[in-house]
């Protein structure tokens, strides 16, 4: 994972990363059931290029559900990987399952 990707260990850490970005969040949520653990490695490469390219454009916040269970239900997350790209605290884009890190760029690029 890329030293640009946050980690929040709680529910608290995330709305604290949340409320001082500056900058629209990608978070990342992922999950530590056996069906979602190759899911979420594999994404864990493309959140980090996706965090090194759009440097001080977004932040990356890689988010456990069951770490920050608050988090995931405040924005509808129903599986792992998804991701949530979040402006000024709300949802603007949502997409769930394993991405390629050019969907995620289109993601990103058509909300930012």
């Amino acid at each position: 994972m890329a030293k640009r990707v946050h980690q929040p260990r709680e529910d608290a850490e995330f709305d604290f990363i949340l409320r001082m970005s500056g900058v629209p969040v990608l978070a990342y949520f992922t999950g530590t059931w056996p069906k979602a653990i190759e899911p979420c490695r594999a994404m864990d490469l493309v959140v980090g290029a996706i965090a090194d390219e759009y440097t001080g454009r977004v932040t990356a916040v890689r988010t456990d559900i069951t770490r920050c269970p608050a988090a995931t239900e405040r924005y509808g997350v129903t599986g792992a990987p998804s991701c949530v790209l979040l402006k000024d605290g709300e949802a603007v884009a949502h997409a769930t399952g394993p991405m390629s890190g050019s969907e995620l760029r289109e993601l990103l690029d058509g909300h930012l």
